[in-house]
């Protein structure tokens, strides 16, 4: 092990722990507008936790990665590039995924309210009656050689 596997993991852990940080602190605010503070800070645990562990396994799978160059600054800048690239796409999958839930969330939220609302105005509303109409059934006089 040289130095620049040392580098490149030491400069992938903070990466990584940066990254889980914005996440968790944005996520928190972004989902308190679906959830109470204390399910948005509950979830977005559960989420950063989640993210760290499968990018660090990326970390360390990229730091397997061997470059055909004498440079070792060259192979750190190309698998923190690699890394980099990661980093972006577990991102936007995690904030895909976070967007999903606090959509699906917010809209049984507004079904909820909808139906409460509905259940109010029936109640509001069951002591009216509606008018009754009679309705009269005149028989049509009946044909020849029809059966009664």
């Amino acid at each position: 092990m040289g130095d620049s596997y040392v580098t490149f993991l030491v400069l992938g852990v903070l990466l990584v722990a940066v990254d889980g940080q914005l996440i968790y602190h944005s996520g928190k605010r972004y989902m308190r507008k679906a959830y109470e503070p204390a399910e948005a800070t509950a979830m977005m645990r559960l989420a950063t936790v989640l993210f760290h562990l499968v990018v660090l396994g990326l970390v360390l799978l990229v730091s397997l990665i061997e470059f055909d160059s004498a440079d070792t600054a060259k192979n750190v800048v190309a698998k923190l590039g690699i890394l980099l690239l990661v980093l972006a796409l577990t991102h936007a999958g995690t904030m895909a995924i976070l967007s999903r839930i606090r959509e699906r969330q917010m809209q049984r939220q507004m079904a909820d309210e909808m139906a409460e609302d509905h259940r109010i105005f029936d109640e509001r509303h069951s002591h009216i009656t509606e008018p009754r109409v009679q309705r009269t059934v005149i028989e049509s006089p009946r044909e020849p050689y029809s059966t009664p």
